[in-house]
Formats: C-alpha cells, sequence, structure tokens
C-alpha cells in the first residue's frame, strides 16, 4: 500500500480533487459518529468553524493511529447560517427545508482539513466561503429536489455547486475548491513547502 498520503474520507469529491492534481494517496475511511460528535459541540456552543475543525481532526487521528508513518489528512465541512449549523439531509424534506432557510439569504461554508502523522497534527486548515442564494420558487426547488435528490443527499445544505445546484446562486465569495470541501491550495501549498511533492 502506498501510504504517502492516505485520505481519511469516503469522499469521491475529494478524491477527485486530489488525483487531478496529480497526488498519490490510499483511502481508508475513518469511522466516528459524526452526528453524536457535532451535537456535543453544538451543545458546548463551538463555533462552526471549531466543528469543522474538530471533526476533521477526529477522522485525521482515528486513521492515523492505524498506519504508523503515513501522513493522513482528515476533512469535514460545515454550512452555517446565523448560529445554526447544518448536516447532510436525510430525507428529500430535510433537503426542502434546508433549502427553504437559505433561500434569498447568504451562508457560510467552512471545510476544514487537517494533517496528522504518527498519532500527531502536522498541519491544518479551515477555508471559508460566503455564497449568497437567490430567491426561487418553490415550484422550481421541488423540481429541483426530485431531479437531484440522489447527489445532493450527499451535501450539506442539499446541494453541488458543481452540479445544477449553482442555479439557486446569485454570488459566491472565496474559493471553488473550499466549496467542494477540501482547501486544496492551502494543502498543495504545505505539501510542496515542506518538500512532500515537487514543486
Amino acid at each position: 500500500m502506498n501510504l504517502d498520503l492516505v485520505l481519511a474520507s469516503g469522499s469521491q469529491i475529494r478524491a477527485e480533487l486530489l488525483r487531478n492534481a496529480w497526488i498519490r494517496f490510499d483511502v481508508i475511511v475513518a469511522r466516528i459518529d459524526e452526528d453524536a460528535i457535532r451535537r456535543a459541540l453544538e451543545a458546548e456552543e463551538a463555533s462552526p468553524r471549531d466543528i469543522a475543525d474538530t471533526l476533521a481532526e477526529m477522522k485525521a487521528r482515528k486513521v492515523s493511529d492505524k498506519t504508523p508513518g503515513a501522513l493522513v489528512l482528515g476533512c469535514d465541512q460545515v454550512l452555517a447560517v446565523d448560529k445554526t449549523v447544518f448536516a447532510k439531509p436525510q430525507t428529500p424534506d430535510e433537503a426542502r427545508s434546508q433549502l427553504k432557510m437559505l433561500r434569498n439569504r447568504s451562508h457560510q461554508l467552512l471545510s476544514a482539513a487537517v494533517l496528522y502523522q504518527d498519532g500527531e497534527p502536522k498541519w491544518r486548515h479551515v477555508g471559508v466561503v460566503r455564497l449568497s442564494m437567490r430567491d426561487f420558487s418553490d415550484s422550481y426547488l421541488d423540481g429541483y429536489i426530485d431531479r437531484n435528490w440522489d447527489s445532493i443527499r450527499h451535501s450539506v445544505g442539499g446541494y453541488k455547486l458543481e452540479e445544477e445546484g449553482v442555479r439557486l446562486f446569485t454570488q459566491i465569495q472565496g474559493d471553488y475548491f473550499t466549496v467542494l470541501g477540501l482547501p486544496l491550495l492551502e494543502l498543495l501549498n504545505h505539501l510542496t513547502l515542506t518538500g512532500r511533492i515537487d514543486g
């Protein structure tokens, strides 16, 4: 097994971003109870930034403990509007409710990445993007969910910007890779500066 880098995530889009950047890696999905951890952090009134960072770190640490010597990348993404933190919708009705709450207002996506090696944190970054949704109609929303449920159920907030979800927005301020769930430029800069990849 190539342990140059281990991605502690089953996210297809994160894997695709790393492959497209010509980064060699293996995948070992971290098995943690994200919902329970998120609820505990919310009960402690942790900030959305801290929630994303903590979840990313727990994933990286869990896999790092099982892969001595490997550099392990843990990631997590949190959507925040005011003080409400969104998770991936479990049902089409939940997606509809989330998107109605986001309609005609702005929210933040926070994408955390943490690198661990031999059980120790080596690097971390939380990218933040501000997105503004348009005032779409209920009929468009219903059709959007019907057409896209199989895909958007894997996405916080119930949309994917790289697909039809882009039609829900009027403005995006920030890095596109961060929207997709991985602050890729910052990660690549770190890997280059530390000599782990050529640059």
